[in-house]
């Protein structure tokens, strides 16, 4: 599957994952969806990612988190904002907060990918890759 849009399809298929409630999901492994993988553990989102493959096999198998005995997902909704035909970019200043800060949007900054609260403490805009709550 040749996909163009790689953040999007790693979102659909953890949204997929949780919504059948399965433990682990599998991603085509770039450095942008490890980058975004790493950002929703420290994040506490997903319990942890490992690297799996070779070559073009190469995939993140990401574990996913539940709370409690009937296993809610903690992750209620992961929302793509900047699509490849619609970038969304923001500077410093008008950098998102997303429910007032109870959510995370996920910025790709020149430093790298990190939430929209590093960003703004490291005075970073960049393009407003997602939503996660």
């Amino acid at each position: 599957m040749a996909a163009n849009d790689t953040i999007g399809d790693m979102l659909t298929r953890i949204r997929n994952a949780n919504l059948a409630r399965h433990q682990t999901t599998a991603v085509p492994y770039t450095k942008v969806t490890r980058n975004v993988a790493t950002v929703l553990k420290s994040e506490g989102y997903i319990t942890d990612f490992e690297e799996d493959g070779e070559g073009v096999e190469r995939r993140l198998v990401i574990t996913l988190k539940y709370r409690g005995r009937n296993r809610q997902p903690i992750i209620n909704t992961l929302k793509r904002v900047s699509k490849p035909g619609l970038r969304v970019y923001s500077n410093r200043k008008d950098l998102p907060r997303v429910l007032g800060g109870i959510g995370v949007a996920i910025i790709s900054t020149s430093s790298g990918i990190m939430t929209d609260r590093e960003a703004r403490r490291t005075g970073l805009g960049g393009e407003v890759l997602c939503y996660v709550w």
